[in-house]
């Protein structure tokens, strides 16, 4: 017996590559494009997003994109403009200057998710793997990119309000241009990242290095901070370019 479809399953999937191809883009033109009823879109977008497929922007008027969730399953990247790919020399070449990991790092719901990674050639080294989690709360990665988020992203991601150390601390990041933690995520282990921006501020990615706390010495964070915060920012113009029409 044949089985018949899902309606709802396929406008669900519909929505998804719009939102894929068309990123970041509001409900209602997803609507306008499928030639769909918008409620009926408005509840397929609301089932991805809690399925965590889908995100909002951080704009006042909400359009959507794709989670890093894509990251665990299939490498995916992100967008048209392949970050991933751009990212992967600028990876290498810390890798090589520093001696120590160097991964990007991309918002999701919860927090952020590692989509690619330059390791170390050390045998002692910190080895994130592309998808994996990084916890929004007490990270170099949250310090280097909740300062440009506003106030409602920044406790949507880290399940409260800051607090005002934290507060500070997104202030003091910003300022210089990199964020540091210290022995939060593993014991003995440093981390510093720096922000990768669109042309809007609103961030797209975080650029990190991470290491054992005893060659990541608090001596080596300033010179390795600007060389990131340095090259995210090549990164940052790169992805202003516009995409080939």
């Amino acid at each position: 017996m044949a089985v018949k479809t899902s309606q709802s399953g396929a406008r669900m999937l519909s929505v998804f590559e719009i939102i894929a191809a068309e990123q970041p883009i509001g409900a209602s033109a997803v609507a306008r494009l499928l030639e769909e009823d918008r409620s009926a879109i408005q509840r397929a977008i609301v089932t991805l997003a809690n399925a965590g497929w889908i995100a909002p922007t951080a704009e006042r008027q909400v359009r959507w994109e794709l989670s890093a969730k894509l990251f665990s399953l299939a490498n995916l990247p992100r967008s048209s403009d392949d970050l991933r790919r751009r990212a992967r020399a600028v990876l290498e070449h810390l890798r090589d200057e520093t001696g120590e990991t160097a991964f990007l790092a991309a918002p999701d719901r919860e927090g952020f998710v590692v989509a690619e990674v330059a390791e170390s050639r050390h045998v002692l080294r910190m080895a994130p793997r592309v998808g994996e989690p990084i916890p929004a709360s007490q990270r170099a990665t949250s310090r280097a990119v909740l300062p440009y988020y506003d106030p409602s992203r920044q406790t949507a991601l880290l399940g409260r309000s800051p607090t005002r150390g934290e507060l500070a601390d997104f202030a003091a990041s910003r300022e210089r241009g990199y964020g540091v933690s210290v022995g939060e995520g593993h014991e003995g282990a440093t981390t510093i990242a720096a922000p990768v921006l669109d042309h809007r501020d609103q961030p797209l990615a975080a650029l990190g290095i991470t290491g054992p706390s005893d060659r990541l010495s608090a001596d080596r964070h300033n010179t390795i901070g600007r060389m990131l915060a340095q090259c995210a920012d090549r990164l940052s113009r790169g992805a202003m370019v516009p995409a080939p029409a």
